[in-house]
């Protein structure tokens, strides 16, 4: 059983870890060339040949509130990602942004730049692309959560909320004029 994290934009962080835990790839995919659709479906191609019959796989969800053209871009890297795993029945769990940084750090709210050294100090892993140690978080997101009727007691707190919100998300509700 291999464990996948895949951080998805123009710069997608890929990391494989076996079933032990250990890094088996860690690579930042950036496609062919400058120009799209040619860079875009390149990077997801490179993405997916990585990727076997099942793998335990979880994907960062999208930071619905930001805005602009390279967030544009994004959107349509994860979501060609999310095809490309759906085209060949790859099931994959989602972590959201916060979920990340709190599984990762002990708090949702962390920024990209102090999010290093509580990765180097708990798992002993770091690499010098912010992708792909988010790709590692979310990697080891998908190890305990297909394995948390065995793992799930030893995670610290910060961990334990994680796996259960993505477990059993919080309900969300409509609001509704006049209520």
């Amino acid at each position: 059983m291999r464990y996948v994290g895949i951080d998805p934009s123009t710069r997608t962080g890929l990391v494989i870890l076996d079933e032990d835990g250990q890094v088996v790839v860690q690579k930042e995919i950036t496609g062919v060339g400058k120009v799209d659709p040619k860079r875009m479906g390149t990077l997801v191609q490179d993405l997916v040949k990585h990727i076997k019959a099942g793998d335990k796989i979880a994907i960062e969800g999208f930071s619905y509130g930001s805005q602009g053209n390279a967030m544009s871009l994004q959107y349509g890297v994860g979501f060609a990602i999310r095809i490309a795993l759906w085209a060949r029945k790859y099931e994959y769990i989602e972590a959201s942004p916060g979920q990340l940084k709190k599984f990762g750090t002990g708090k949702g709210n962390t920024p990209k730049k102090q999010m290093t050294k509580p990765i180097r100090e708990h798992w002993g892993f770091s690499s010098s692309s912010d992708n792909i140690v988010d790709a590692f978080v979310l990697a080891q997101i998908a190890k305990s959560y297909h394995n948390r009727s065995q793992e799930v007691a030893e995670l610290p707190k910060h961990q334990q909320e994680v796996i259960e919100a993505i477990v059993n998300p919080p309900s969300r509700q409509k609001a509704t004029a006049g209520a």
